[in-house]
């Protein structure tokens, strides 16, 4: 039954392997594991039939693959959570199993055998545990962390107690497990219940970076990376009810590409997304970790400067616009020169809503470019919240 559902999961991770091109490598190793596990049990029942030497050889083999299916395993989650792969951790695993594989049919050795062999996969079964609980808690920011690494932490226990086991009584080598005992009837239908458990973690694996993939998109804008009109104006909302509550000053800058238009029109409007690449990445490269830089629409930024007056500012915008003059775009053997005209005012306090204080910006930057752009204007004190 275990080595059937691992036979259809191997089918099924490398339709998904065809489906998603991005993950191709994933899905790959996802599937090597589900073969590599049909491959173990095969092995593993044919091994009694067969007598010896070729006996000894099919249980050396099927100790071999139940390793690799679970390098397989753990390299295919490095590749998808984006670690570097670690080749001499499990160059220095299949070396092991190999060598105590060699140790010929003598049955004083069995115990050996059994416990180096189950201790180095419940080694990389209690790896692997513990590389999802990081990336659930880190990175996924799950609640319960404990429950993307429960299959391989169980497994890891399973095959540490049947290790120890092998090692504290000998006679459990021949009598329970080379034979029909309780043992391994317990064995298989732990294998029958993990087996689908892995399968249930990389696919909540897999569901998990869709649903971050949506949340990110619905509030990113697709070309730039940058937050989206939606994500600012409730990150400005957010602000200006904090500034309410400790009485902390922050300014809103909004920024428009100067003469836009016309680099779309010159050089395409392939260009001229290069363009707002570029300018986003400069942003980003210039403003403080706490400030925060979306694209409003079109050729126009707004970048929100918590904790920061008026006069402090005011700085900080000159250098955005020193910045995007000294860093054209370059394109084709030349370079396409840029600037901008920006816009900054200061939250007002009191009654002041975040729509307000949007207006106000955005009319410092008109004024900013009716005064012949490339430069930085800013807005008054709203008489009305005043």
């Amino acid at each position: 039954m275990a080595a059937l559902i691992q036979a259809v999961s191997a089918v099924l991770w490398l339709v998904a392997g065809w489906a998603m091109r991005d993950q191709r490598r994933v899905a790959l190793h996802w599937a090597a594991f589900s073969a590599l596990s049909v491959l173990f049990f095969l092995l593993f029942v044919a091994k009694p039939a067969l007598g010896e030497p070729l006996g000894q050889l099919m249980r050396d083999a099927s100790n071999v693959s139940a390793v690799l299916s679970m390098v397989a395993l753990q390299r295919g989650i490095w590749l998808f959570v984006g670690r570097p792969l670690r080749n001499t951790d499990h160059l220095a695993a299949v070396l092991i199993v190999v060598l105590v594989s060699w140790m010929g049919p003598d049955p004083s050795a069995g115990p050996l055998r059994v416990g180096v062999i189950c201790g180095v996969l419940a080694a990389l079964s209690l790896s692997i545990a513990l590389d999802l609980h990081r990336h659930a808690r880190d990175t996924v920011h799950m609640r319960w962390p404990w429950l993307l690494s429960a299959a391989p932490l169980i497994a890891s226990v399973v095959y540490a107690g049947r290790g120890l086991r092998a090692g504290l009584v000998a006679g459990s080598v021949a009598s329970e497990m080379a034979g029909d005992s309780a043992l391994n009837v317990a064995s298989a239908f732990a294998y029958v219940v993990l087996v689908p458990s892995f399968h249930a973690t990389l696919m909540a694996l897999v569901m998990m970076r869709l649903v971050a993939d949506l949340r990110r998109l619905s509030r990113h804008d697709s070309l730039t990376g940058l937050l989206n009109r939606r994500a600012l104006e409730d990150l400005l909302a957010a602000q200006v009810q904090r500034s309410r509550r400790y009485a902390e000053p922050f300014c809103v800058l909004m920024l428009d590409v100067d003469h836009f238009k016309s680099i779309n029109d010159r050089f395409g409007h392939a260009v001229g997304d290069q363009v707002l690449r570029h300018l986003s990445a400069l942003l980003l490269g210039q403003v403080r970790e706490v400030d925060r830089v979306g694209r409003f629409g079109g050729e126009e930024f707004v970048v929100l400067l918590p904790g920061l007056a008026l006069a402090a500012a005011l700085p900080l915008a000159e250098r955005l616009r020193r910045a995007i003059v000294a860093g054209p775009l370059a394109h084709a053997d030349a370079a396409i020169a840029l600037s901008a005209s920006i816009g900054i005012a200061e939250w007002g306090g009191g009654r002041e809503e975040a729509s307000r204080l949007l207006v106000r910006a955005d009319a410092a930057l008109y004024e900013a470019k009716r005064r012949g752009r490339d430069r930085v204007a800013s807005a008054g004190v709203d008489p009305a919240v005043a």
